[in-house]
């Protein structure tokens, strides 16, 4: 088996059990960095978080199909932190190396950079000069910020409006300790995207995601994220040329990013480039085999192009990996109602109702959530209910107005008076 590593969430050692962020945070940063060797296979954050908890971790070794799976553990007292680290064999749970780091919480950085140096040696691997000069450089001068940015990100992976505006304020209190916290200006881009998108499609978000991405971009250059950042605030703007710059900038930096190719597949879906858009959301799936967006994106793609057997086996897939994140994440709506879509499109429709109909019990006036429990009413023939929806959902602002035009969900309502005079309320100037 060639050489591959699963980093399982870090365990909380601390007397409050109040550190789960620091822990995911390290275990994320380390995915992040060894992602970096070339010759490694690193599963996603996805699919080894899967795992939080697990009592064997050979177990999770067979599953997620990797040769090496690294442990760890997090206590946090006042400034001190210790972390423990191993790193074992999948076949027989030989160690290949562990270490115990007892330092000031201001080293964090340097703990990571020595757990991930130490792992390339065990497993005979280096990584190249220019990243292991950028593993060398912290991402902020302010523990405080990392912390915050950390708790931040924790926020923004649930997926719901008030995760993401908690995740916003915390992006933010980063950048009060560390004005140029590029990381984090990326963070508030994400946020603010996602807010404008899913949420009351306010220009003021936008107008903040389009600030942010440009300091990002301004203090890291070479940092991956804010070219995705940046990418995505262009392709709402519809400058199209220019965001597709920006993805292929992102891919060229860390090829293995997964938000490089869903957002620049969301992009080619807009213009309707949808063989692009296809062929990037099958890198999306590679990378992170344990997201359920991305399969069940492509799957509405491969209907349009006939492909019928590969949109139900995507569909499938999809259906498995929301299942899993609901297990993760009980309340996240995305995970509802995308798979709420692929099983009515399966012909499952009274479970598919029944969970978009969870998604709106949670979040009634979120205009995402509206449109897309829309769709699904749509699907499966409730006419009346999906035009309440997707009208509910354009007054609350839905900012993603051109799905409305060429989502082929949307297709049985097209001739209806209601759903044209929609179209003519969002028309563009």
């Amino acid at each position: 088996m060639a050489s591959s590593i699963a980093v399982l969430p870090f365990v909380d050692l601390s007397a409050d059990t109040s550190q789960r962020y620091l822990c995911d945070g390290l275990a994320a940063e380390l995915i992040a960095a060894l992602s970096r060797l070339e010759d490694l296979r690193v599963a996603s954050r996805s699919s080894s978080f899967r795992f939080r908890g697990a009592d064997d971790p050979l177990a999770a070794a067979r599953e997620l199909d990797v040769s090496t799976v690294l442990q760890g553990s997090v206590d946090k007292t006042d400034d001190r932190l210790r972390v423990s680290a191993r790193l074992i064999t999948s076949d027989d749970g030989a160690e290949l190396w562990s270490d115990s780091f007892d330092r000031p919480l201001e080293d964090v950085f340097a703990i990571q950079h020595e757990i991930a140096n130490r792992i390339a040696q065990a497993l005979e691997l280096r990584f190249d000069p220019q990243h292991s000069e950028a593993l060398k450089r912290p991402p902020t001068s302010d523990v405080q910020a990392f912390e915050y940015y950390l708790r931040g990100r924790e926020r923004f992976f649930e997926y719901r409006r008030p995760s993401v505006e908690a995740a916003l304020q915390l992006f933010n209190m980063a950048l009060m300790l560390d004005h140029g916290y590029a990381r984090a200006y990326a963070g508030v881009a994400e946020c603010c995207t996602f807010l404008y998108m899913y949420g009351s499609g306010d220009e003021a978000d936008l107008d903040q995601a389009d600030l942010a991405s440009r300091r990002a971009l301004e203090f890291a250059p070479d940092l991956s994220e804010a070219h995705v950042a940046r990418g995505l605030v262009l392709s709402l703007q519809l400058d199209h040329e220019a965001a597709e710059e920006k993805f292929e900038t992102a891919i060229r930096l860390n090829p293995r990013l997964y938000e490089a190719y869903y957002f620049y597949a969301r992009s080619c879906i807009v213009r309707g480039e949808l063989v692009s858009a296809a062929k990037l959301l099958g890198h999306a799936s590679r990378i992170d085999p344990d997201d359920y967006q991305a399969p069940l994106l492509v799957a509405q793609i491969y209907d349009s192009q006939e492909r019928k057997e590969e949109a139900a086996a995507s569909r499938r897939r999809g259906i498995v990996a929301a299942e899993r994140r609901l297990e993760q994440n009980p309340e996240e709506t995305r995970a509802m109602y995308m798979g709420a879509n692929a099983m009515v499109c399966l012909g499952d429709l009274e479970k598919g109702v029944r969970w978009a109909e969870r998604a709106l019990e949670l979040e009634p006036d979120e205009p995402m959530v509206l449109y897309n429990v829309g769709c699904i009413y749509s699907l499966a023939g409730e006419t009346d209910k999906a035009l309440d929806c997707l009208e509910k959902s354009v007054r609350g602002g839905l900012a993603y107005v051109d799905w409305l035009r060429q989502d082929s969900n949307l297709d049985p309502l097209r001739d209806h008076p209601r759903f044209q005079a929609l179209l003519e309320l969002r028309s563009p100037a």
